[in-house]
This record gives C-alpha cells, sequence and structure tokens, in this order.
C-alpha cells in the first residue's frame, strides 16, 4: 500500500497511509480482545468465584451488544464527523478496558466488556465502509485485504497473545496491553484521522432502535440452547417474540423514507450472495480457532499455552495471503478468487471428515493453515464485491448488514459445532465408550458437519456474477 497524500472533506490534505493504518490498527487490537478473553476464562473463575457458565458471558454478553450496535452504525457515519465518531470509538473502548482492569467483581467487569462492545459495534462497520468509499472501486480489493489481514489475523492471533501473556502475568495483564494500545493510537488519532465521510443529517428513528434488540434475543436464545437447566417456556417466549421484533424493523426499514438500516441493499442478488459468503468463510475461521485448540487439549493432550501457539502458522497464513487476495480479485475477478478459497476451505474440512479425529498436531495445522488460507480468498473479497454491487452513498448500510449476519453466523457456527460435540460425546459415553474414544467421535461429527456447511458456501460461489470488467 503505497503513501498517498489526499485530501479531506475541508480541502486540507492528510496521509492517508497513516489514515488506514491507524483505522486497522484500532480494529486489530479491539478484535483480538475480542477472541482472547475465552483462554483466560479458567483464571477468570477461579479469581472472581464464579463458574464456567457465569465466565462464558463476557463472550456472550460481548456478542449480544455489539450487535445491535451494528445496525446503528450507518446513522452515526451519516450524522456525526468521522474524527469525532472515531475518538469516540477509541474512548469508549479504552475507558471500558481500564474499567476491566480495576474491576474489583465480576459485574464491574461486565460493565467494562459492555463499554468495549459497543465501541466494537460501531468501529467494525464503520471502517470497512469509510475504506471503500475513500478507495476507488478498481483498487478496492486490494485495500480491503490489507483490511482482511487485519480482521482475520487478530481474530486467530487473540488466543496466541493471551496465551503468552498469561503465561507471564496475572489475566489484568492482557487488558493492559489492550489500553495501552488504544491510549496511543488515541493520541495519534488526533492528527491523523480526518473527517473524510459526507453528512447527511438525519433523526434517529428511535422505535427502529429498539426492534432492533430483537437480534439480542434471538442471540441469546441460540447461546442457551444445549445448556443445563435452560427454561424452555421462557426461551420459546423470548424466541419468538425477538424474531416478531426483527421482522417488524425489517418492514419499518423497507417503508421509511430515511430507515436507520437501508435493508433496500438485499435486492442485488450478488450482494446477497457476498453476504452468504462472507458468513460460510467467518464460521470456518472461528471455529478453527475455537474447536482446534480444544482438540489440541482434549484429544492430544498439549497444554493451553501450546494449543494457542499452535493456531500462530494458521495466523500466519492468513496474514500473508490476505494482501495477495485482494490484489488477486482485482486482477482476476471476485469469482474465481472466491471459488479457489471455498475449495480450500473444502478440502481442509475433506481431509478430516475422512481421517476423523486421528490426526497429530503437526497435521491439524496445516489443515488449519489451509482453512484459514481459503478465508484470505473469501472474506474480504465478498465484503468488496457486495460493496461494488451497490452505490456508492449505500456502502455504510451494505457493510452494517454484512457485519451483523457474520457476527450472527459465527455465533451459530460455534454454537453448533459445541453442541454437536458435547453430545454426541455424551451419547457415546452412554454407550459405554471412554471418554478418549467419545471425544474423538464428537470431534469426527463436527467435522462432517462443517464440510457439509462449507458445501452450501461454494454452491453460492458458483453462483456468482463475474464482476470483473
Amino acid at each position: 500500500m503505497t503513501i498517498l497524500q489526499n485530501v479531506d472533506l475541508n480541502g486540507k490534505p492528510y496521509n492517508r497511509f497513516l489514515f488506514v493504518m491507524v483505522m486497522l490498527l484500532g480494529s486489530f487490537t479491539m478484535s483480538m480482545s475480542q477472541s482472547s478473553i475465552s483462554t483466560a476464562y479458567p483464571t477468570l473463575m477461579s479469581s472472581f468465584g464464579i463458574d464456567a457458565s457465569t465466565v462464558q458471558w463476557l463472550t456472550t454478553g460481548f456478542m449480544l451488544i455489539m450487535c445491535v450496535m451494528m445496525p446503528v452504525s450507518p446513522w452515526l457515519l451519516n450524522n456525526v464527523k468521522f474524527k469525532q465518531l472515531f475518538l469516540m470509538i477509541l474512548a469508549i473502548f479504552d475507558i471500558g478496558t481500564i474499567i476491566v482492569v480495576l474491576a474489583p467483581n465480576f459485574s464491574v467487569m461486565m460493565l467494562g466488556r459492555a463499554m468495549e462492545a459497543i465501541a466494537v459495534g460501531i468501529l467494525f462497520p464503520s471502517y470497512q465502509s469509510v475504506l471503500l468509499y475513500i478507495t476507488p472501486e478498481e483498487k478496492r480489493g486490494t485495500t480491503m485485504g490489507f483490511a482482511g489481514l487485519i480482521m482475520g489475523s487478530a481474530l486467530a492471533c487473540g488466543p496466541i497473545l493471551s496465551a503468552i501473556v498469561l503465561h507471564f502475568s496475572a489475566w489484568r495483564g492482557l487488558f493492559i496491553v489492550f489500553a495501552v494500545i488504544i491510549s496511543i493510537l488515541f493520541v495519534i488519532s488526533l492528527f491523523a484521522i480526518r473527517n473524510v465521510m459526507p453528512e447527511k443529517e438525519s433523526h434517529l428513528d428511535f422505535p427502529s432502535v429498539i426492534l432492533s434488540i430483537g437480534l439480542i434475543g434471538i442471540l441469546y436464545v441460540v447461546n442457551m440452547i444445549g445448556k443445563a437447566n435452560i427454561d424452555m417456556t421462557l426461551a420459546i417466549i423470548v424466541l419468538i417474540v425477538s424474531v416478531l421484533m426483527v421482522a417488524l424493523f425489517a418492514i419499518r426499514q423497507f417503508k421509511m423514507d430515511q430507515p436507520l438500516l437501508q435493508l433496500r441493499v438485499l435486492k442485488d442478488f450478488n450482494y446477497d450472495l457476498s453476504v452468504g459468503l462472507t458468513g460460510a468463510s467467518y464460521i470456518a475461521l472461528i471455529v478453527v480457532t475455537i474447536i482446534f485448540p480444544l482438540y489440541y487439549q482434549d484429544v492430544l493432550g498439549v497444554s493451553k499455552t501450546v494449543s494457542g501457539l499452535a493456531l500462530a502458522p494458521g495466523a500466519i497464513v492468513l496474514s500473508l495471503l490476505n494482501p495477495l487476495t485482494g490484489k488477486l480479485a482485482d486482477k482476476i475477478g471476485f469469482k474465481s478468487t472466491m471459488l479457489t478459497g471455498m475449495f480450500m476451505i473444502l478440502s481442509g474440512w475433506l481431509v478430516l471428515s475422512v481421517t476423523g479425529a486421528t490426526l497429530g498436531l503437526v497435521p491439524m495445522m496445516i489443515i488449519a493453515a489451509i482453512i484459514e488460507g481459503g478465508n484470505a480468498f473469501v472474506m474480504m473479497p465478498s465484503v468488496t464485491m457486495g460493496a461494488n454491487s451497490l452505490p456508492k452513498d449505500l456502502i455504510s448500510d451494505g457493510t452494517a448488514v454484512i457485519s451483523t449476519f457474520r457476527q450472527i453466523l459465527g455465533s451459530t457456527g460455534v454454537l453448533v459445532a459445541t453442541l454437536i460435540l458435547s453430545n454426541v460425546m455424551d451419547n457415546n459415553v452412554a454407550k459405554g465408550m471412554s471418554h478418549m474414544v467419545a471425544q474423538m467421535g464428537g470431534f469426527h461429527v463436527v467435522f462432517i458437519t462443517f464440510f457439509i456447511i462449507e458445501l452450501v458456501g461454494l454452491a453460492m460461489a458458483l453462483m456468482l456474477r463475474n464482476t470483473k470488467k
């Protein structure tokens, strides 16, 4: 990426390279904070005297709040100067992280995580929208390749960083690292970030905001399924009410002249396919980063530190390929690029489906690298293709929709994987199998399931209309 001197909305020159790097580093840090926390669960359970179902809310609650903030991000981009918005995002995240570091109990820690989630929910769609807006269409693939490098590698690097930091310090040290980085970025942003997005003032439709909370209800029920002592009657009621709220939200967006979220973007077939493909690739990535470490620990018997570090090769491959796949999409077209990625993802799950849970650490690391490498060919190219299918003034709405769907699909994918793993293992134990054999059977069914899911992704890639001119 070359250093470019552009002008902001006031006609003043700014360093585009520094501008983009600050945004991407902010996203990288926040994304790592999202994926690194699970490694610290045992320590947090001991520190606060809580059980596994309670500590899980550090991830579940984060995800719920983040998802409901994503549909609001286009309105914020249109109504708040971007520099002010970006500084506000960094400040909210930093304050939330400091609250986590100083938290005397779990409730206060949850408050800090909620603030972090608000910041992440606004930033993730916003920074992609800005990158797509300020980049000429013929160069968007390359630019978003760098964005994919940040997004994908951060997700994979989170557990690695957590394993290293927790090896040398207490869990608070992990959040101190995030607070220091974000504080430095805040100072740099005072000079590097400029107002580059045109403002289109509109009123905030509070009924739409309230109805969008239905997303929280749906994800809450999804995360409760399969857990012990769940009140099924309450869960069904919450699910029905939440689905109705989301349906009313969608109907309201189509009827309003100035909707909170412009769902008309879904009328473009190529855009719809891009939503599905980014979801399919994200499911593959997030399941690998969560399920593979469990396999390393439970089946192969390695330590938590080793299981976290074993994700490093995949993260490196993902990081190296993302910029290259962006350039490739610009040159040969998005369909060919994404078909390559889906075949890579499928080949990884196919090998696992055929061999079962019998592979050692090194073969599993190679397969993880293949699947994560395939993600580099699909996730950000699909976001870019989706944006190219839309008018420029709808890019922020398009990225918000993609980000929201991706998060929902990714969370559902993790849920499906963990449910299959636990239920198959319990059934195998009930049949008299040893604990180890039962676990291996559970992982094998997970591998087969996600091979089938990614076949759907391949079908969507085959239906794409190639946008290469």
